[in-house]
């Protein structure tokens, strides 16, 4: 059996008028495996997320800290640069929303750069990340995360390619330039919109 398949889905139309399946993706039921270094070994006695630079208030959170912040739940479809796509994800975590909230960005913040545990950072427009369903995930369809896609904590901004929502986070940083991350060093697009196929730079 193929992994990617056609599916009706592929033609419907999402809310703001385009195809939900973007240009040069195709549709598939699993969940590939892609990231850069080793998958990392975490300890949850051990974790912490560091919120710094751009903001009134930086902040370091264990993962008790981060669970007791208010939780929420997003359903959406998700673009991997490498063409596939995955329709109907359920996530749960904590939304950005709750994050200026703790840590109000200053007037000055126009991008974030998220750190994972293994060096890799990604560069996101803060305007991208302002709704509901952009988050940081910790439950995917009903289960924790694997460790391979990112547990214990992964960024989640599904209306960008799939490298853009950065797995083992452990840090945001608040910045007033666009600072390219790992990936965007190499060539890849420093927006990455899946409708526009900015996949390079």
């Amino acid at each position: 059996m193929s992994l990617f398949r056609a599916d009706p889905r592929t033609q419907e139309a999402r809310p703001d008028g385009r195809k939900r399946l973007p240009p040069g993706q195709r549709l598939t039921d699993g969940w590939p495996v892609l990231h850069y270094g080793s998958i990392p070994r975490v300890d949850l006695a051990e974790w912490r997320l560091q919120i710094f630079g751009l903001v009134e208030h930086e902040v370091t959170l264990t993962w008790d800290e981060f669970k007791a912040l208010p939780q929420t739940s997003s359903h959406n479809d998700i673009h991997c640069v490498t063409t596939w796509s995955k329709f109907d994800n359920d996530w749960e975590g904590v939304s950005f929303q709750e994050i200026f909230k703790l840590v109000q960005p200053k007037a000055e913040a126009k991008y974030v750069v998220f750190h994972s545990y293994g060096g890799y950072t990604t560069n996101v427009p803060l305007d991208e990340i302002q709704d509901e369903q952009n988050m940081l995930a910790h439950t995917h369809n009903g289960e924790p995360l694997t460790l391979e896609h990112g547990w214990p904590l992964r960024s989640l901004v599904p209306n960008l390619y799939l490298w853009k929502s950065a797995k083992w986070i452990r840090g945001i940083e608040f910045v007033s330039q666009d600072r390219p991350g790992f990936w965007e060093m190499y060539g890849y697009h420093m927006h990455g919109d899946p409708w526009k196929e900015e996949r390079y730079g």
